[in-house]
C-alpha cells in the first residue's frame, strides 16, 4: 500500500513538473491556481517582521507601562532550588518563545489573555505580581540582562487579542506556539534568544 501511494505521488509530481515546464507557467502561478485561499508571499512582499506583519491597530489598545522580569530571586524571591521557581500564577512555566509568559493585574487582562506587544511580540497573561496594578505588565525574559538590554521600562500602546477566560495550561501555550503559519516569525525570535 505505502508502495503504491509513493509512485503515485511520484507520478503526479512528474506530471505536474512536465506541465510546468511545457506551458511556461510558474510554480508560484500554478500553487495560487491550485490552492487559491491561501496567500502565497514572494520573498519581496513577506513582513520583515512580527510587528510590521499586520495591523494591529485593529485590536483594542491600551497604554500599560511594561517591565521586564526573570524566573530569579530579583523578581519573584524564589531560587531554583525552591519547589515553585519559574512557576507562574497559572501553573505553567515561564517562557520566552513566539507567545512568551507575561504577569499582568487580572482586572484588567484575566489569565489566559493574549496581547501583541509592540518590540516584544505576543504575551499570554500567565502570572501576576505585588507591583503589577493597574495598566502595568511584566515580560518575561531568561536574564536579568536580557531585560536590560532589550526592554528596561517603557509605556507603549498594547493591543488586546484575545479576553483570557482565567486559565492557561501548558497544552494551551504549546498550540500557540507551534502554530504552523507563525513558525517563521518564532524562528527569528528563538535565533534572537539564543
Amino acid at each position: 500500500m505505502v508502495k503504491g501511494l509513493f509512485f503515485t505521488g511520484l507520478f503526479a509530481a512528474a506530471l505536474l513538473s512536465t506541465y510546468l515546464l511545457l506551458s511556461g507557467v510558474s510554480l508560484n502561478e500554478a500553487t495560487k491556481w491550485m490552492f487559491r485561499d491561501q496567500v502565497v508571499l514572494s520573498e519581496e512582499d513577506k513582513p520583515e517582521s512580527l510587528d510590521s506583519s499586520q495591523d494591529w491597530t485593529q485590536y483594542p489598545a491600551l497604554e500599560v507601562t511594561a517591565t521586564g522580569y526573570t524566573a530569579g530571586k530579583e523578581s519573584t524571591g524564589k531560587t531554583p532550588d525552591h519547589p515553585a521557581y519559574g512557576i507562574t500564577y497559572s501553573g505553567v512555566k515561564v517562557k520566552r518563545d513566539l507567545y512568551s509568559t507575561i504577569a499582568a493585574d487580572t482586572s484588567v487582562f484575566p489569565i489566559g489573555s493574549v496581547l501583541f506587544i509592540p518590540e516584544y511580540g505576543f504575551g499570554v497573561v500567565a502570572d501576576t505580581g505585588s507591583a503589577i496594578k493597574g495598566n502595568r505588565i511584566d515580560l518575561y525574559y531568561d536574564t536579568v540582562q536580557d531585560v536590560y538590554n532589550e526592554w528596561g521600562k517603557k509605556t507603549l500602546n498594547v493591543y488586546l487579542i484575545q479576553k483570557g477566560k482565567g486559565t492557561l495550561t501548558e497544552e494551551a501555550l504549546q498550540i500557540m506556539n507551534e502554530e504552523e503559519s507563525m513558525q517563521v516569525f518564532r524562528q527569528e525570535l528563538l535565533k534572537e534568544v539564543e
